[in-house]
């Protein structure tokens, strides 16, 4: 096999840097509408709204964003396609990604709720939602380093 090209090895920089940042977003977004519908006033009702939205806004998209182009171009680089698409635990992976861009778009609608009503769901709701990108990032970093075979 022969050794990764320069340009290959960028991009796979970048895609984990593109992660490491989804999902300290993905992280911290549900961690703030914890203490959202824990705060009673308004100022502090205020504030989570900013942060909220320059969380998901400046900083959530983008990364999903980068982190799905540099998937991209890395399952589509030379001889890796045909590697990745004869691999059960590929289409595991891909199908995880798509949960945790449905989870990205539901923090988005759960961020618009809050908008209007920062009590619109429990605390406690909000630390159980916090725990699925964990679970599936545990599942991700599985699947890609073991690579098992089903």
């Amino acid at each position: 096999m022969d050794a990764p090209s320069s340009a290959f090895l960028w991009v796979k920089a970048l895609h984990i840097i593109a992660v490491v940042c989804w999902f300290a977003a993905l992280f911290y977004l549900p961690r703030l509408y914890v203490y959202h519908a824990m705060s009673n006033d308004q100022v502090s009702h205020e504030r989570f709204q900013i942060m909220e939205r320059k969380l998901y806004r400046g900083i959530m998209w983008p990364a999903m964003i980068a982190t799905l182009i540099t998937a991209h171009f890395l399952v589509d680089w030379g001889d890796a396609t045909r590697h990745y698409h004869e691999a059960l635990w590929f289409y595991f992976k891909v199908g995880l990604v798509g949960l945790l861009v449905i989870y990205h778009f539901v923090c988005g609608y759960y961020r618009k709720k809050l908008m209007d009503n920062a009590h619109y769901k429990t605390h406690k709701f909000w630390r159980m939602f916090n725990e699925l990108p964990t679970v599936i990032l545990f599942a991700v970093v599985i699947l890609v380093v073991v690579k098992p075979q089903f």
